[in-house]
């Protein structure tokens, strides 16, 4: 569209009703996702042309400097072929390297992903990233983490929450490849202050084992919170600082309470049968070595929870939820059970998917997690929710549009001929759902 056009697009768009403008940014979202599509396809078929077996026979420079063009065993490309490819792009002869290196990568090691891409279903982002996440992995560790991850790159998850998802996989498959960047992290721990400090406030930067870092962020927080009687005016970072200055020089401080802080830590460990992996919620993947290793530096008692009955939960007949309710909640959906959401964390409300005073239960089934901006868009926005199964809720916006959303993440949910990324299951149990939802 050129800029004389541009008036008279916003004036078409002016004419749209709030539905009609809404199939717009749908259709104009979709068509976004398909160029990055095509250009992720031209710069593999770059990659073809600029092969150096494409040279001159006395090109012997052009061969001798060609390198993989994407992880080790992939083919090669001349060396200086990404700038032309870039300054097309607007982009530095760097990054057009990682986008046909990436385009390699999908169509040489990692076949599920490549298809999504020609199928139209995965998105390119998703794609690229996974590509990057794998390049030091073997072409059997990758195709692994592509059959692990496909399903879920067509966006159905939230960036930080997908982010989760491939660093997990990749330390399964590679669990060697995550001792050693475990052990390569041990020389990357220090206290140190930046040098980029303004107007006389200055950065102090930490970085220790995830668990050193807890214990001090608890300690933190528990004097802080002993401070709300003599510092009442302040604000909750201004008492927290005070803290911190307490805890690092105590004898300034005349409380001697502050002197004999032992802080109390929750480190969510989660751990699967026959895997080498476990996941540090809030952190990542960590290895059994890394976990052995850091319960044996820990002083003081650790106390093992042992696994909740999820199915076992029996519903209360109250609106308040217990404690035991709120941590099987938790576990049944591991983020913001709005659609798209990304929060995973554990300070948001609970709330109840057909509202308490309408008769819903407070049980197992019809409670969810949100944050309270979510919260109210359900209660005062218009929105609707359902949940056919513990797990499954499924949303109507004000405009008609259904979204299914799951422990895999949310899918636009359309009749069964448009469900092409949704299994038979999600397609039927969602009809059933929005059959109640539109009486």
């Amino acid at each position: 569209m050129t800029t004389s056009q541009l008036p008279d697009a916003q004036d078409a768009l002016r004419s749209l009703s709030a539905a009609e403008l809404l199939e717009f940014v749908e259709d104009q979202h979709a068509a976004k996702l398909e160029a990055e599509r095509m250009l992720l396809r031209a710069a593999r078929q770059w990659a073809v042309l600029h092969s150096p077996d494409a040279l001159p026979a006395g090109d012997r420079r052009g061969r001798s400097r060609a390198r993989c063009a994407g992880a080790e065993g992939t083919p090669k490309i001349t060396e200086y072929a990404a700038a032309a490819f870039g300054a097309r792009m607007q982009t530095s002869p760097y990054g057009a390297k990682r986008l046909i290196a990436d385009a390699v990568d999908l169509e040489q090691r990692l076949p599920q992903l490549h298809a999504g891409i020609e199928a139209g279903v995965v998105r390119v982002r998703n794609a690229r990233h996974v590509a990057e996440a794998t390049r030091e992995l073997t072409a059997e560790e990758a195709a692994w983490v592509d059959g692990e991850v496909a399903e879920s790159a067509d966006g159905r998850l939230s960036w930080a929450r997908f982010e989760a998802l491939v660093e997990g996989k990749v330390a399964a498959a590679a669990p060697h490849l995550a001792k050693a960047r475990e052990e390569l992290a041990q020389t990357e721990r220090f206290v140190r202050m930046s040098r980029v400090n303004r107007h006389g406030v200055a950065t102090l930067t930490i970085r220790d084992h995830a668990t050193v870092i807890m214990t001090a962020e608890a300690a933190v927080s528990q004097v802080a919170k002993k401070l709300e009687e003599t510092m009442p005016t302040a604000s909750r970072n201004e008492r927290r600082l005070t803290a911190f200055a307490a805890l690092v020089n105590p004898e300034t401080h005349t409380d001697p309470a502050i002197r004999a802080i032992k802080p109390k830590v929750s480190a969510l460990l989660h751990l699967f049968p026959g895997s080498p992996i476990a996941r540090l919620e809030g952190h990542g993947p960590v290895t059994l070595n890394w976990v052995r290793h850091m319960l044996g530096t820990v002083a003081g008692k650790i106390k093992v929870t042992p696994v909740l009955d999820l199915a076992g939960q029996a519903p209360v007949d109250a609106y308040e939820i217990p404690k035991r309710l709120r941590e099987a909640v938790r576990l049944i959906h591991p983020a913001d059970v709005f659609p798209y959401a990304a929060n995973l964390g554990r300070t948001g409300d609970i709330d109840h998917t057909v509202p308490y005073s309408e008769g819903g239960p407070t049980a197992i089934g019809n409670l969810g997690p949100m944050t309270r901006t979510h919260h109210r868009i359900k209660t005062h926005a218009g929105w609707e929710a359902r949940q056919p199964w513990a797990g499954i809720v499924v949303w109507r916006d004000p405009y008609g549009a259904f979204y299914l959303v799951d422990s895999s993440g949310t899918r636009r949910v359309r009749g069964a001929e448009d469900g092409h990324a949704m299994s038979v299951d999600h397609v039927h149990t969602a009809r059933i759902v929005l059959d109640g939802l539109a009486a």
